[in-house]
């Protein structure tokens, strides 16, 4: 609390940084793992919002362009497939025929 009142800021603020020099010996920003994502979580979040609204591809492109987010196909894609969303659509079932409600009824009575 000295501390935080004598640089005036936050005792999150220093409580992180004391944790930081304890951990990894700096305060220095370290290096993270990777190249940094093309797309922010707005964006990530926007573009989910859309396709489950039923927006196209082009439509998800051209309003990743409004909000300033890169607007490539596989961007869009590869940020889709990362919330779980694929281009899968379900195999049609085929509707019962007469037959097959009678047999169905006598099976259940059966059984």
């Amino acid at each position: 609390k000295t501390i935080s009142a004598a640089l005036q800021v936050s005792n999150s603020t220093v409580a992180l940084v004391i944790l930081k020099w304890k951990n990894f010996g700096t305060t220095r920003t370290l290096h993270t793992a990777g190249c940094p994502a093309k797309l922010r979580n707005r964006g990530r979040r926007a573009l989910v919002r859309g396709m489950t609204n039923g927006l196209g591809q082009t439509e998800l492109q051209s309003s990743s362009v409004e909000m300033e987010e890169p607007s490539r196909r596989t961007t869009i894609s590869a940020a889709l497939h990362q919330s779980g969303l694929y281009a899968r659509v379900g195999r049609r079932k085929p509707l019962l025929s007469k037959r097959h409600m009678t047999a169905l009824l006598e099976f259940a009575k059966r059984h």
